[in-house]
């Protein structure tokens, strides 16, 4: 069955920082199992997690997505800082405003991440027992052997700490905060190097609430971010969606044979970014989460 689905803006509170999301909400009274969206790295609440939030909300849940600290709507400073304690941190408490929201069932909570946001959304699960089952969809995850591979070996991992190292002296010191385009295919230094058209097509990733900037100082805290450690505690049921043809699928494979608990992965074809908006590949990743969270959460 498929529901209209019902948008609320709302917002709530993570560390003090005024926290703007949007519920969607399929179209019923009563409480439903409800789901928290997290997209990839420097993303806003409009772009593949809304997409994920609104398709899984036609089919039932209760779902929310929202902007982080420091980025789209949200408030809090540094702005377009990638910080993984910073988003794990704003995760939990979107899961906290759940609980308390009337078409939430506070019991049937589950959590979905998306590329990097999968990295977060997964170490929050292992931490967070309010988080009943898991969904991770191309996830990109990370470890320091998996960080050389894609940051060019040990000097170029060193040179972006480096960089990363004198950006936040600089801040801390007082001075602006130094940032680099997140996605440029001329520029080096961008976050993202090269043709990478879901954020540079405005049909597409490039909409108007996200800032192509990157807090060079991110550098620091990205490079040195392993999910790999709370596999092991995470217990939840927990399902990947993933392409041998996406980011990492090597980290994927490595992470989910860590998973404590019940798991599945599931290996379809594509590339990373055909699962943020392509109708064929977001409708199967969809499906799969939703029929996930629906036994799990039952």
């Amino acid at each position: 069955m498929t529901y209209t689905v019902r948008t609320e803006r709302v917002t709530f509170d993570s560390a003090g920082h005024r926290l703007i999301g949007t519920m969607y909400r399929p179209d019923f009274q009563g409480r439903t199992p409800a789901v928290v969206v997290a997209g990839s790295w420097t993303t806003v609440k409009e772009q593949m997690a809304g997409t994920y939030a609104h398709r899984m909300a036609a089919a039932g849940l209760t779902t929310l997505t929202f902007d982080f600290t420091g980025f789209g709507e949200s408030g809090g400073e540094p702005r377009q800082l990638e910080s993984p304690d910073r988003k794990i941190r704003d995760i939990r408490s979107a899961i906290t405003f759940l609980t308390g929201h009337e078409s939430a069932d506070p019991d049937r909570i589950g959590a979905l991440g998306i590329c990097a946001g999968s990295g977060y959304t997964a170490v929050n699960a292992a931490e967070d027992p309010r988080v009943r089952s898991l969904a991770l969809i191309a996830p990109w995850l990370h470890n320091p052997e998996l960080v050389k591979e894609v940051y060019g070996g040990t000097d170029g991992v060193q040179k972006k700490l480096d960089a990363g190292l004198a950006a936040r002296n600089r801040y801390e010191k007082g001075e602006a905060v130094q940032y680099v385009p997140a996605v440029s295919t001329t520029d080096p230094d961008a976050a993202m190097f090269g043709p990478f058209d879901y954020y540079l097509d405005d049909k597409r990733g490039a909409v108007p609430t996200w800032d192509n900037r990157f807090a060079v100082m991110s550098w620091l805290d990205w490079l040195s971010f392993d999910p790999h450690p709370a596999a092991a505690g995470i217990t939840a049921p927990t399902v990947m969606v993933h392409s041998r043809d996406g980011a990492l699928p090597q980290g994927a494979e490595r992470f989910h044979e860590a998973v404590a608990g019940p798991k599945r992965i599931v290996w379809t074809d594509g590339t990373q970014f055909d699962f943020y908006d392509q109708d064929e590949k977001v409708a199967e990743a969809s499906d799969i989460a939703v029929r996930h969270f629906t036994e799990t959460l039952a």
